[in-house]
């Protein structure tokens, strides 16, 4: 599996409330959630994204309330992966079960900056700014945690699995 877009580039602490408000939590549609993703924070966002793209940030990457509606509202904006130096226990957790590539990696974090153009290798876990011409190594999926991300995410897989 591989990624390839631009950077979007956020600090600490970027929690969940920012990521989709509490105000949209009506719904759970993908593409009704994708249309405010991130919008209390960074109002061109979902403007400015393509297909492909990828959030870089801080520590602590979505902290606060534990609602899947978050790492579902990135997905569906066309982000690819979430590069972070941190991330919070349930979102990492919410985001490999709908199939949300995250991928912790501080040196990457202290390099990229936003506009830059990465790619991602998630079988080596190389990680590469391909902007600055610097390469990062985080810890590669293992093969099960490729399989689920592949799938969409855990439910996907597990009636892959079933109708096997």
């Amino acid at each position: 599996m591989q990624a390839r877009g631009n950077v979007f580039r956020y600090g600490d602490n970027v929690d969940t409330d920012v990521i989709i408000p509490a105000r949209y939590l009506n719904t759970s549609d993908p593409k009704e959630l994708a249309s405010h993703c991130m919008e209390d924070l960074d109002r061109g966002f979902i403007r400015d994204v393509k297909s492909g793209d990828i959030i870089v940030a801080d520590k602590n990457f979505g902290c606060g309330s534990s609602r899947e509606h978050a790492p579902l509202a990135i997905k569906a904006s066309g982000i690819s992966c979430v590069i972070a130096r941190s991330f919070a226990r349930i979102f990492y957790r919410n985001a490999l079960n709908i199939g949300l590539p995250i991928l912790e990696c501080p040196e990457a974090c202290d390099a990229i900056k936003g506009g830059d153009v990465v790619s991602i290798d998630f079988d080596s876990g190389v990680i590469t700014d391909e902007t600055q011409g610097k390469a990062f190594h985080a810890e590669p999926f293992p093969p099960f945690m490729q399989a689920l991300i592949a799938a969409g995410g855990l439910a996907n897989y597990m009636k892959q699995e079933a109708r096997k």
